[in-house]
């Protein structure tokens, strides 16, 4: 079994869902049901049950999932360390980034990687729905994430960015010519959520409830940034962004209104207690030397 089709079929495990799937591993989606339709007859037996609406693991994919997890992790793991032995380089640090790639953090990783040269440092998107869970994984090492974060489990380091908040909206809403939007004026529209999210977490990002107790809707959860992006386009929905967002953002028909009683979000270092090393430590020493920006 080639090692590209065990990484399709644990993504799918993991996504249940053939176009996330694909979208995360940059493919099409009838490479993902190729390589599962592969893996079921050399099997003999199918790995996912599938209707129109849902996909889920049969039993032998479950126990398939449990048993090569641990043969993947180890093999990948294996090919890295050649690989970067290959290039002279002692050690990895995968950091997952919530905010965009904002230039102004740019500083940060250039620091890092001038003063510890033996190291590799990979700067990617973090995961959109149940970031912490993939912390916990370890499919990272480090994410930049808004605060507060308050998991027992979880090291909370030095801040990198605090940014305003401003809510996307797109041309022609009824919000549109406004200079301003009150967060009291958020439970007369839909809004949307992501999977995974725990309450308080959601909460600190988007309020549930307004200063008066009216319920702010979630209708819609999405699992990319560019699926966000495009409902508010479309008008289904309105959002709530860190203003660094425009930088990134130029569509000509999306409005950004700053929302003036909700407070500046601050981004900073997370990463599990029992996973940190030097290299998790070298990076906060690297960004409490330099500083925290303000957008």
């Amino acid at each position: 079994m080639e090692l590209r089709d065990i990484e399709i079929f644990l993504v799918l495990a993991e996504e249940l869902h053939f176009g996330r799937t694909a979208e995360r591993l940059h493919v099409s989606q009838a490479r993902v049901s190729q390589a599962i339709k592969k893996q079921e007859r050399r099997i003999g037996a199918e790995l996912f049950s599938r209707t129109s609406r849902t996909v889920s693991l049969t039993e032998i994919g479950r126990q398939f999932r449990d048993d090569l997890r641990p043969v993947y992790s180890g093999l990948h793991e294996s090919l890295e360390r050649a690989r970067l032995a290959a290039r002279g380089v002692t050690a990895q640090l995968r950091v997952g980034m919530l905010p965009f790639n904002v230039v102004d953090l740019h500083a940060y990783w250039k620091a890092f990687r001038t003063r510890h040269p033996q190291w590799e440092l990979r700067i990617r998107p973090a995961p959109f729905s149940d970031v912490f869970g993939r912390l916990r994984a370890g499919d990272m090492d480090v994410v930049v994430v808004w605060l507060p974060v308050d998991e027992p489990d979880f090291t909370v380091g030095p801040v990198l960015c605090t940014d305003s908040r401003i809510l996307a909206v797109t041309a022609g809403h009824d919000l549109a010519e406004r200079d301003h939007v009150r967060l009291e004026t958020f439970a007369d529209f839909p809004h949307a959520t992501a999977p995974g999210m725990a309450d308080y977490w959601e909460d600190s990002y988007l309020p549930f409830h307004t200063p008066r107790g009216r319920t702010i809707e979630r209708t819609m959860a999405v699992t990319s940034a560019d699926e966000l992006i495009n409902l508010v386009s479309m008008g289904e929905i309105i959002h709530g962004f860190p203003s660094h967002v425009t930088r990134y953002w130029g569509m000509p028909n999306l409005r950004w209104l700053p929302i003036p009683d909700l407070p500046a979000m601050s981004f900073a270092l997370v990463w599990r207690t029992e996973a940190e090393n030097d290299l998790v430590r070298a990076l906060a020493d690297t960004v409490r030397d330099l500083g925290t920006v303000r957008f």
